[in-house]
């Protein structure tokens, strides 16, 4: 006897035995039979012809019409066999792909990891958080032989993959660069010739790059398209944009990069961010900068990592706790 065979003879007793007295063991039985269906996967057609055989043969007087809808039901079933094996077809694909993703999301955090200097004379907070797994942006620390901290922030143009293995590129030539190239203006150039000869023409990259030379307290920058970040004055309570011009990281093989200089006193404050942060959406359209800044000032007295975490849980309340953009604010705060 072979499979199509004993699956008849199966099928068609329970259907006897729910015909004759429709007892909760014949459902039962039934329930049964539709699991071996699955792990033997017989498709919906297959088993509308089963029923169609059980049924001629245990009432085969039956009128010709029903049967004759049984026939157009076996060709609807078979058009939806087809478009649900199709689907389920897609949707391993899809747990394929979302496998790969969560594994590329875990390579990513490891790749880009950076390590948060500790020093006495600046307090440093950092914070990044993924809108999606794949985050299209990163920061990067460096501290120098000479006691100068290097901080960059970058952000791609463009989300997912291609974004993550860019970035795993920026964090590779930084780190290969020689440490007498420290300062921001040379480490964008250099950058942008990489980004340039290596990098899709469809995505450049945002990148704002600072040096902090502790024996004067003074924060050299530069910025390659970046969101401008701001300057927050301890003595005044005031803040300011730190805005700086540059041209986009790959758009310009020869392009130059200005660096900008700013004294920092016990108190002030550095923040810089992504567009992720002020560019926040929630239902009544994007937030107004003096609204972020409301916020910063609302924990400025706090230690630098508080500030980056704080600002984050509010800004996520805003937006009910669903990120639209990546989001990436780093703090950097003068101690005494």
């Amino acid at each position: 006897m072979d499979f199509r065979d004993a699956m008849l003879d199966n099928y068609k007793e329970i259907l006897k035995t729910y015909i004759s007295d429709q007892t909760e063991q014949a459902l039962y039985l039934s329930e049964k039979f539709s699991r071996k269906l699955l792990e033997c996967k017989v498709s919906p057609e297959e088993m509308i012809s089963l029923h169609k055989t059980s049924v001629m043969e245990l009432e085969p007087d039956l009128p010709e019409s029903l049967l004759l809808s049984l026939d157009i039901l076996l060709e609807v079933m078979m058009a939806y066999g087809l478009a649900y094996r199709e689907h389920q077809s897609l949707r391993t694909i899809q747990r394929e792909l979302i496998n790969e993703i969560e594994v590329a999301a875990s390579m990513q955090q490891t790749l880009l990891g950076t390590k948060i200097p500790s020093l006495s004379f600046l307090d440093i907070g950092a914070i990044s958080v993924p809108a999606k797994q794949m985050s299209g942006d990163y920061y990067h620390f460096v501290s120098h032989e000479n006691g100068a901290i290097s901080v960059a922030i970058a952000d791609i143009i463009g989300k997912g993959i291609p974004a993550a293995l860019c970035m795993s590129m920026i964090k590779y030539s930084m780190d290969s660069m020689p440490d007498d190239s420290q300062a921001p203006g040379d480490v964008l150039e250099r950058l942008n010739r990489v980004v340039e000869q290596n990098v899709d023409p469809t995505m450049f990259i945002t990148m704002f790059s600072g040096l902090y030379y502790p024996e004067n307290h003074t924060f050299h920058y530069s910025s390659a398209g970046h969101e401008p970040g701001f300057f927050y004055n301890g003595e005044k309570g005031t803040f300011e944009e730190l805005k700086a011009k540059g041209l986009l990281l790959g758009v310009d093989k020869k392009a130059k990069y200005n660096e900008y200089e700013r004294k920092v006193e016990v108190g002030d404050a550095i923040l810089l961010m992504s567009d992720g942060v002020t560019e926040c959406r929630t239902e009544d359209g994007f937030l107004e900068v003096d609204t972020l800044i409301g916020y910063i000032e609302k924990y400025i007295e706090l230690g630098a990592q508080d500030i980056a975490d704080k600002v984050y849980k509010e800004l996520e309340y805003l937006q009910d706790f669903q990120l639209r953009d990546d989001f990436t604010l780093i703090i950097l705060k003068r101690m005494a």
